[in-house]
């Protein structure tokens, strides 16, 4: 399967690789891209991004990307550091895209930004960005405050921008990957998929809580302050019940928390970044069986859609 961001990324497949901090390493990128996707590390994990770039640059000559979340206190290094490294690909996140936008394209940068509704997608189109990542509520982390589904939000950016457009939310398999190509978009950036895999750092007991999860056992925490997707425990249960004040305040250590179950298997304080795809995925395996599965079984589904709708006609 090939489409227009294949050529852009110099990637095999449109597949991309969700950042996510403290878990967005070396490692699961390098996977990723010599799987034939697109792998992304996140600037927040425990090595620091420029240990990030130099292992990842041992175990995989793929194109690999950074994210940058624009409103973040290391933004301005992390640019001069893809800049310095000579990075072709930055997914950016979390702020106004004309900040970093151009500087980047003028070194040969090519800019994917993630949007969460249409405005913040046509400020992007301002920009001028080369693609955008249209992501839905149903994500893990943090995915907006608009609470609009993939299946809604998609259509309407494609609608709205005359540049590639990439799905997210609730995508994890060859079924999702199917219906994103339907709907228009030339790809998926996957996050919570990709945390179930024997190249994540994620701790054990995180991955188990993503398998046992059911379609009812994702929450949506922190709203109207800094949305957060997570799996239902304790903390989120008892966060529900505080006052706005103290969710506020709760708010600017959740970065600690989402660390502490991502990395020491925190499943009852730690905030539990999740997307609502977990019902969905029943195993650990490595990057490269989620990605061939979700290539071939896409390709499956839209050969005998085609020609089931040939055979009616």
């Amino acid at each position: 399967m090939k489409t227009k961001i294949c050529d852009m990324l110099d990637i095999k497949h449109p597949i991309i690789q969700g950042a996510m901090a403290w878990i967005g390493t070396a490692e699961l990128a390098a996977a990723t891209s010599n799987a034939g996707g697109l792998g992304i590390i996140h600037p927040f994990t425990e090595r620091g991004l420029d240990k990030e770039i130099e292992i990842a640059r041992k175990i995989t000559d793929k194109p690999f990307g950074i994210n940058i979340p624009i409103l973040s206190p290391g933004a301005k290094r992390a640019v001069k550091k893809v800049i310095d490294e000579g990075i072709t690909v930055v997914t950016a996140s979390v702020g106004d895209p004309v900040k970093f936008t151009k500087k980047l394209q003028d070194e040969g940068v090519c800019v994917i930004q993630v949007v969460t509704n249409l405005a913040h997608a046509r400020r992007a189109g301002e920009a001028k960005v080369d693609c955008v990542v249209a992501s839905g509520i149903e994500a893990g982390g943090h995915p907006g405050r608009d609470e609009i589904t993939t299946l809604s939000l998609v259509p309407q950016v494609i609608d709205a921008l005359d540049i590639p457009i990439i799905a997210a939310g609730g995508i994890c398999d060859a079924r999702g990957l199917a219906s994103a190509i339907m709907l228009g978009a030339e790809g998926v950036q996957m996050g919570t998929r990709f945390i179930a895999t024997d190249e994540c750092i994620a701790h054990d007991d995180f991955k188990q809580a993503i398998l046992n999860a059911t379609d009812v056992d994702t929450t949506v925490i922190g709203r109207g302050i800094f949305p957060s997707r997570v799996i239902k425990n304790e903390f989120s249960n008892r966060f529900e019940g505080m006052d706005e004040k103290k969710k506020s305040r709760e708010m600017l250590t959740e970065i600690e928390r989402a660390k502490a179950a991502m990395l020491r298997g925190d499943l009852v304080e730690g905030s539990m970044w999740c997307g609502q795809c977990a019902g969905s995925i029943n195993e650990v395996i490595s990057v490269e069986a989620v990605i061939k599965k979700m290539i071939e079984g896409a390709e499956d589904i839209i050969s005998n859609k085609a020609i089931l709708i040939s055979e009616k006609a």
